[in-house]
């Protein structure tokens, strides 16, 4: 059984870095592609960020380009969320999300499991 459990999401000032963990159980991450989502509250979910299975090839949604990075760590099995410049508008949960398949992908349909989301919350 695969299972992806977030962690990192707390409350922050705007301005401040962040960084969300995914750690993946079940299965090894070195051959399959990965992404970040979010969700504001009472808005819909979101793409973020995705990385194919090799980790070479990187795809981030434009609001986030120049703030955010995502990586792999093959040996930790874990997938990373680097958040830089937290905005007010960076606030909700946000969820990691792994694919059987090779390729990149930015829908969410496109991914086979998903972690349980870990709250951000960026203040003034």
């Amino acid at each position: 059984q695969v299972q992806l459990v977030e962690s990192g999401g707390t409350l922050v000032r705007a301005g401040a870095s962040l960084r969300l963990s995914c750690a993946v159980l079940g299965r090894s991450i070195f051959s399959t592609a990965m992404g970040w989502f979010r969700q504001p509250l009472g808005k819909e979910r979101e793409f973020l960020a995705a990385l194919n299975f090799i980790g070479t090839d990187t795809v981030l949604t434009d609001s986030v380009k120049g703030r955010f990075t995502v990586s792999k760590d093959i040996d930790k099995n874990t997938l990373y969320l680097q958040m830089n410049n937290l905005q007010l508008d960076d606030t909700a949960v946000y969820y990691c999300a792994l694919s059987e398949h090779l390729a990149i992908a930015t829908k969410a349909h496109d991914y086979d499991h998903w972690g349980q989301g870990t709250q951000v919350t960026v203040s003034l």
